[in-house]
């Protein structure tokens, strides 16, 4: 089975490019690492016990304001869901203080979302998926790319654009605040240039600046391409047999090692020209 691991930058459109991979004719299984984020903080989980652990003492508009509807201790009795708004403001943004929170947040959720991974790659293996496409906003941070046979990348060319997408899609947000979401994830340029650097058959990077229909386009012709290069009987094969499944695996794995290892030397050498 092979793993397509999707990602993009906030506010590219990494969330209707996934929906377009989800539907016919492509119909793939997509396992959505911000919905499994979601899930693993709902009311009552452990990562949801540590956030309000960590943050809550210090944050006291971290859980939705109580209403005739909502409860002090939440409608089923575990606890008000967070106040993901308040709790944006707590880790986004380039201070010394905002890294800090957020590198505890993703020490919560990065585990448990990990696991809740493994097993939906799990579930689709045994479905016979021939692919399945990890929505990942951070695959290269999270090592989700060294799993990955091929790396899709979503991407703008103008970060305005992204600016302009954000405020129209979260109204509340200050200008401020649209600045300091997107400046807290890895420039979306940068990720397409590591998503080329991986080479033919490995990286597709689909530039969203258009319509819908002319990303639907790029779409067909990115998974033209990577359907030639795992055809179907490879694919039962690795089912059927699943000595070949992983030693299959393991190659990819091995392959994405050797991959980030160039890409880093290619970091070093541009530092060292500046």
């Amino acid at each position: 089975m092979l793993f397509i691991g999707l990602t993009g930058s906030i506010a590219t459109g990494k969330s209707t490019v996934s929906s377009i991979l989800a539907s016919p004719p492509h119909s793939l299984p997509i396992i959505d690492a911000d919905i499994l984020a979601r899930k693993v903080v709902e009311p009552g989980t452990k990562g949801y016990n540590a956030i309000v652990k960590h943050f809550g003492p210090t944050t006291p508009d971290l859980l939705v304001p109580i209403t005739e509807s909502m409860p002090a201790d939440g409608v089923d009795g575990k606890g008000r869901p967070l106040n993901r708004p308040a709790l944006g403001k707590r880790v986004f943004g380039n201070s010394e203080e905002r890294i800090t929170d957020r590198s505890v947040l993703n020490g919560i959720v990065h585990p448990a979302v990990r696991k809740e991974v493994y097993r939906s790659i799990l579930r689709n293996y045994l479905g016979g998926s021939w692919a399945v496409v990890l929505d990942v906003p951070l695959l290269f941070e999270s090592g989700w790319d060294r799993l990955s046979g091929v790396v899709m990348v979503v991407a703008v060319r103008e970060p305005k654009v992204q600016m302009r997408r954000l405020m129209e899609r979260d109204s509340h947000l200050s200008p401020e605040d649209a600045q300091n979401r997107v400046l807290s994830q890895t420039d979306v340029r940068l990720k397409a240039k590591r998503c080329e650097a991986r080479g033919k058959g490995k990286g597709v990077v689909i530039w969203n600046d258009g319509s819908k229909e002319e990303l639907k386009t790029k779409i067909d012709a990115a998974l033209r391409e990577i359907r030639e290069g795992s055809p179907p009987w490879w694919n039962w094969m690795c089912l059927l047999c699943p000595p070949v499944g992983v030693a299959a695996g393991v190659w990819v794995y091995w392959q994405n090692i050797n991959i980030n290892k160039r890409w880093k030397e290619m970091e070093v050498e541009e530092k060292a020209n500046l």
